[in-house]
């Protein structure tokens, strides 16, 4: 059972490694670059060389109701925590959901993600 709990803390997503503040995302807006996907748009931009990236996430009205927003927002949030082993440090990455992400599948998202990702350069591996 205690093998368990540090293979839980290696893979947690805490709130300290997201952008929430309307600063952080000014910044990655204004002084990064965006690779545009039909169904999300991924904005990254290097922060610095040390410490952990950082992700944010954006889901406006657009996308739909409150409870739409909310599930493509969790589904995002948990693509960037189960690939956050492969994501390089010192980026601030902010992913915006688009309309069309509310009818896609996780699958759908996580696909798109990652190859935008990888057009992005942020993945280490």
């Amino acid at each position: 059972m205690t093998s368990e709990m540090p293979a839980k803390k290696r893979f947690a997503f805490p709130k300290s490694r997201r952008l929430t503040k309307p600063t952080e995302f000014d910044h990655v807006k204004k002084n990064g670059r965006v690779e545009r996907g039909p169904l999300v748009l991924l904005s990254v931009v290097r922060k610095t060389a040390k410490g952990p990236f950082r992700a944010g996430f954006v889901t406006s009205r657009t996308v739909g109701s409150a409870v739409t927003r909310n599930r493509v927002r969790r589904c995002l949030r948990e693509i960037v925590r189960k690939h956050q082993v492969e994501i390089a440090d010192g980026w601030w990455i902010v992913t915006v959901a688009r309309p069309r992400a509310a009818n896609a599948t996780y699958g759908q998202l996580e696909g798109e993600w990652l190859r935008l990702a990888k057009r992005a350069s942020i993945l280490a591996a």
